[in-house]
């Protein structure tokens, strides 16, 4: 069946086809059952909820079927932590049965769920939004892949902005404590340590964290900017309690901390992020007929969803339309043990079914795809949006240097690359 954009987005406005169940009916036998796990519980559960939304949008894109065979939604949840990741993930292999899982969502859960994939070769996992660079650069499995951008990637532009265009010179940092703000911090890190700029302070806190009072009183009185890399409930305690302090430093943000998982959020702190830079897989503002599209269809469905889709809510959505394209191109075939199925999905490129321009994969199947720089703007209605200033084009997983340089500077960690 080939679809046109048209139809799919189309089809978005129409009823849902979606289903669900967990025991497998002789008489469905040949329905194909897709697993969903996204973050439903924790800090990140309005992330995790929004990514669930991108999931059903692309099962209704395709009416609910592709090749003749009904796609069966099977959600499951975790909290971002991996091994509960993990265990959900088996629970969804083993005793829902799935063919296919989309996810997860965080960080550490998308490395320890690319080790289970390997003891599963048979089934095919596809990254939700998980951004930890090593979930595909080191040590990939072969029947994982990541249609999203990693962390380090969806910085691409923003530090040399924030050096050349804002004149930010010394920066500190506040980050959650894990392999994904690694990721990010490296790639934030790439361009405006390369221009000169100086990281004077990182400091690192724990996911769930609540009171930010004693990681501000500490940040020094003499930077140009503090970049926070805070996700969900996390960012918006500490963008509140930042205002309340009376910080002065103007802020740049990670790719989820001006997210619309945060910027629909209502409160005061919001007069703090107007102006805010920040980079990432979306932008409110993209005038590209795709996005305004996808962001129509969005709102028709979820009247009571954010201001415009998140980050997770695309990330999920294209990840699940490369999985269903695929399988509309081996005509829904998954009795070789899924080789076909996994041979087409390693070639599979979005174009015209995706929203924000050409993914395409690298050799470890790693997306390769454009990146926004942008700015925290205001709606004459009050709405907070991110507004595109810049695009980083085509943007791979050695941000442009050669590879084996690139591996050579080892993981990201807290303390690796250094600023130089």
């Amino acid at each position: 069946m080939k679809t046109t954009l048209h139809t799919i987005l189309g089809a978005a406005l129409g009823a849902t086809a979606l289903l669900s169940g967990t025991a497998l009916s002789p008489a469905f036998a040949q329905d194909i059952r897709l697993g969903a796990l996204a973050t439903l519980e924790g800090p990140f559960a309005q992330s995790g909820l929004d990514g669930m939304r991108g999931v059903e949008l692309a099962v209704d894109a395709f009416e609910g079927k592709v090749a003749g065979k009904r796609i069966v939604l099977v959600k499951e949840s975790s909290n971002a932590k991996p091994d509960v990741a993990v265990a959900k993930t088996r629970k969804l292999i083993e005793q829902d049965k799935v063919d296919i899982v989309v996810g997860p969502l965080s960080g550490g859960e998308g490395i320890a769920v690319k080790e289970y994939a390997k003891s599963v070769p048979s089934k095919t996992f596809v990254n939700g939004t998980s951004g930890a660079q090593d979930t595909t650069l080191r040590d990939p499995a072969p029947n994982f892949y990541r249609f999203t951008l990693d962390g380090a990637q969806w910085q691409a532009g923003l530090g040399s902005y924030a050096y050349e265009t804002k004149g930010y010179r010394n920066i500190a940092i506040v980050s959650e404590d894990y392999s994904f703000p690694y990721s990010q911090v490296m790639g934030f890190q790439a361009e405006f340590c390369s221009r000169g700029g100086k990281i004077s302070q990182k400091n690192w806190v724990p996911v769930g964290t609540k009171d930010f009072t004693s990681v501000i009183a500490k940040l020094p009185d003499n930077v140009d900017a503090v970049y926070v890399l805070l996700g969900g409930a996390d960012a918006v305690n500490f963008l509140t309690q930042y205002y309340q302090s009376g910080g002065t430093a103007p802020l740049v943000g990670s790719s989820v901390t001006v997210d619309q998982t945060v910027l629909s959020s209502k409160g005061a702190f919001k007069n703090k992020v107007l102006g805010m830079i920040s980079a990432g897989p979306v932008a409110d503002s993209n005038d590209d007929p795709k996005w305004t599209a996808f962001v129509k269809a969005y709102k028709a469905k979820y009247p009571d969803g954010l201001e415009s889709p998140s980050l997770f809510a695309h990330g999920y959505y294209v990840s699940t339309l490369a999985v269903l394209q695929a399988l509309e191109q081996v005509g829904g075939r998954l009795d070789d043990g899924q080789k076909a199925f996994q041979a087409a999905l390693a070639k599979t490129e979005l174009t015209d079914r995706s929203p924000t321009g050409l993914i395409r994969l690298d050799e470890n199947r790693q997306a390769v795809a454009d990146n926004f720089v942008t700015e925290v703007a205001q709606r004459p209605d009050g709405a907070f949006y991110s507004k595109v200033v810049t695009v980083a084009k085509g943007v791979d997983q050695a941000l442009g240097m050669d590879r084996a340089k690139f591996l050579a500077l080892g993981p990201a960690s807290r303390d690796n690359p250094s600023c130089n």
